[in-house]
């Protein structure tokens, strides 16, 4: 699974003009299920977004995790985090999971968030939605499951 992941003052995503899903301080979480990931692969991005320290600690420097500081998380499905750009101009898509088995995987992660005590917003997957953000910091970070054993 690929994740983009955000320290937010705030974020909220709505699909037709209601809202889905809606948070303060935490982090937004754009994910991907790929064609490959094992079925553990949600609980182990989890484990990791839980514990990533991005958040400033008292002399401010990014030494605590959302945990730490009692925020919230929203989780957007992005299929388009799987793109390959390598040739051509228009993106390619084909290693992203199918979207039954993706949707699975996307939920299940969302729902390993809040099996590590995390409340948790979500996106609609496969909707067109709109997804508004204050990053904070800029704090940006991107983040692929497969690149840990």
């Amino acid at each position: 699974m690929r994740a983009l992941i955000q320290r937010v003052a705030e974020a909220g995503v709505t699909v037709d003009g209601r809202s889905t899903g809606a948070i303060g301080p935490g982090l937004l979480v754009l994910v991907c299920a790929m064609q490959g990931d094992p079925d553990d692969a949600p609980a182990k991005l989890a484990a990791r977004v839980a514990k990533l320290r991005i958040f400033r600690d008292e002399a401010g420097r990014m030494n605590r995790s959302v945990l730490d500081v009692g925020g919230a998380v929203l989780v957007v499905s992005q299929f388009t985090l799987a793109a390959d750009t390598r040739t051509g101009n228009r993106p390619g898509f084909s290693t992203a999971e199918a979207p039954a088995r993706g949707e699975a995987l996307y939920l299940r992660f969302a729902e390993c968030l809040r099996d590590q005590g995390l409340r948790v917003e979500t996106g609609e997957f496969g909707a067109d939605m709109r997804v508004a953000l204050i990053n904070d910091g800029p704090v940006t970070i991107w983040m692929d499951s497969a690149e840990r054993a």
